[in-house]
């Protein structure tokens, strides 16, 4: 009899570790995750998350890449053939969706919060740098206008955070609507 149970490498094995990570950092930030809960999610024992990251603080940077890699493509995707403001307004809309996977957001901002260590920071400096430096090359607009876009974009991630597209409260809808007329 042929097993149907196919072998994953262990890039696939990796990849799915990323994934189950992303969620429990998101949930739990770095010192509060278990990587017995990432294991668990991943379907894998735990001796094998060390045996492919080293250690949780390593899977933690990984997947921390990881979130800035994907957005980095993403917004290569949405700007694929645009410049100036076209550009802008694409990734500006493919960031939006983005955001609706609410473990990618939380974990974006566990990533911001764990900048007092220089290790984390550097990660979140290189792939926060590499989106800049993309955005600012592909839309070829002013330094001014490039960081206008990101303040806004960080304004929208508080926005998400804070579930406020689903608020009935005026000045969160003032607010909302402020970024809407602004993109």
């Amino acid at each position: 009899m042929v097993s149907t149970h196919e072998r994953k490498s262990a890039e696939e094995r990796r990849e799915e570790i990323l994934e189950a990570a992303v969620v429990e950092f998101a949930e739990r930030g770095l010192h509060g995750a278990s990587t017995e809960e990432i294991a668990k999610r991943a379907g894998i024992s735990q001796p094998y998350i060390f045996r492919l990251f080293g250690s949780k603080k390593d899977l933690y940077k990984a997947s921390v890449a990881r979130c800035f890699r994907e957005t980095l493509e993403t917004f290569q995707r949405a700007a694929e053939g645009k410049r100036g403001e076209a550009a802008l307004e694409a990734m500006g809309a493919a960031y939006q969706e983005l955001l609706s996977d609410r473990n990618r957001l939380r974990a974006q901002m566990q990533a911001y919060a764990a900048c007092d260590d220089s290790e984390l920071c550097e990660v979140v400096r290189n792939g926060y740098g590499d989106i800049f430096a993309y955005v600012e090359r592909v839309s070829g607009l002013s330094p001014a206008r490039v960081s206008h876009f990101f303040a806004t974009g960080m304004l929208i991630n508080v926005i998400a955070s804070m579930n406020l597209h689903e608020s009935a409260e005026p000045w969160a809808q003032r607010l909302l609507a402020g970024c809407k007329e602004d993109s």
